[in-house]
């Protein structure tokens, strides 16, 4: 650890998968991070869910990303970490491809032609170890609503969406795509954070990344499907549903009973651009899930599959969790030297998890090599 390493204070901004990487990057370093992220926990789109049933059964869903794979080496050696850390583990499952006009199932995938790995015991598993690492200061429900660079200081002044003043930091590193975006607004009735304005370099980029919206439904039911012959698929030709994976197949998942299953769908964005256009870009509320429920669910009966009546289901909204496009060309982040901020995120490199971790990498590195330590990342 370098005095300029220990002297330094980074706020992260948003406790996904990019931002819980970047934390625990920079803490292992020595540099003090306040994390910040609006929702009650670790995860993003790596969160789980957890429901309780009206006889009191307590159910599990990985309701975003159902798994991620890897490609590059450098991640890889992150990921291999993990798995040596008990956080992760390969899910060995067979997937392959359901035709909804013919009614059939394609394409089955040989087990193991791609690693497929997971979370355990759930995926927000990862990012809750990693927020929770000596260094890392995680302050959960807690929505950055300003972001103002003081010039004379050469730091950053952050306040809360209520007003409250959250602190001074040397660096910034924004995973939240909204931090810039109008869609703040819409979800807020505020303006976003970062006031492009004062950035124009920045503006070209981080503007408004595009995003593909998305429903999940979580479904539980008392037996296995027994005309499903594999734990997890996608869906041709179908208007609403884009796949559907065996939950509760994945390594470490407590079930009991043990013949019980739990599975989560995801819809096509159309679909998910469809009803939001019709209720608007505010939380949906629990008469909307509800119906939006009972349309994907109606989609996996109609496949003719004999999907049983559900034990529980419940929908919920991914209203732009889902990037579109990559604006952080080769350095796979947007980083600005002048105002010692970095942008991080899947956004930035590829929309996967994989992108996510790779990008937290390179902007955890922009920070390193500004204090003059062994990136090593």
């Amino acid at each position: 650890m370098t005095s300029a390493a220990a002297a330094a204070n980074v706020a992260v901004i948003g406790a996904g998968i990019s931002g819980a990487v970047c934390a625990s990057l920079l803490a292992g370093r020595g540099v003090a991070v306040t994390l910040f992220d609006s929702g009650r926990g670790a995860g993003g789109r790596m969160a789980q869910r957890r429901e309780v049933m009206e006889d009191g059964t307590e159910l599990r869903f990985d309701h975003g990303a159902p798994y991620f794979t890897v490609t590059n080496d450098e991640v890889a050696r992150v990921v291999g970490g993990w798995v040596a850390r008990g956080i992760v583990a390969e899910w060995k499952a067979m997937f392959a491809c359901f035709d909804r006009a013919t009614g059939k199932f394609t394409d089955f995938e040989k087990e193991g032609s791609t690693k497929k790995y997971v979370g355990v015991p759930g995926m927000n598993s990862i990012c809750k170890s990693l927020c929770s690492e000596d260094g890392v200061v995680a302050k959960f429900g807690v929505t950055v609503g300003k972001m103002d660079w003081l010039q004379d200081r050469s730091s950053w002044s952050l306040a809360s969406l209520d007003g409250k003043d959250l602190g001074n930091f040397d660096y910034v590193i924004a995973t939240d795509k909204t931090v810039a975006s109008p869609r703040f607004s819409g979800l807020t009735g505020r303006p976003p954070p970062l006031d492009l304005s004062l950035f124009p370099r920045l503006s070209v980029m981080v503007q408004d990344i595009p995003v593909r919206p998305c429903f999940a439904l979580m479904v539980a039911f008392s037996e296995p499907l027994a005309m499903v012959p594999v734990h997890g698929f996608s869906f041709n030709n179908s208007d609403s549903l884009s796949w559907a994976f065996c939950d509760s197949s994945k390594p470490g998942r407590a079930c009991v009973p043990p013949n019980r299953q739990s599975w989560v769908l995801h819809s096509t964005a159309e679909y998910a651009s469809k009803v939001i256009n019709n209720i608007g870009p505010r939380k949906p509320s629990v008469d909307a899930l509800a119906k939006v429920a009972e349309e994907l669910f109606r989609e996996f009966q109609a496949t003719g599959l004999s999907i049983p009546q559900p034990i529980f289901m419940k929908a919920h909204r991914w209203g732009s969790a889902f990037p579109a496009i990559a604006i952080g060309g080769d350095d796979k982040c947007v980083w600005d030297k002048s105002t010692k901020l970095a942008i991080c995120g899947d956004f930035c490199a590829s929309p996967s998890i994989e992108g996510a971790v790779l990008s937290a990498m390179r902007g955890a590195s922009k920070i390193m090599g500004c204090l003059n330590c062994p990136s090593g990342l």
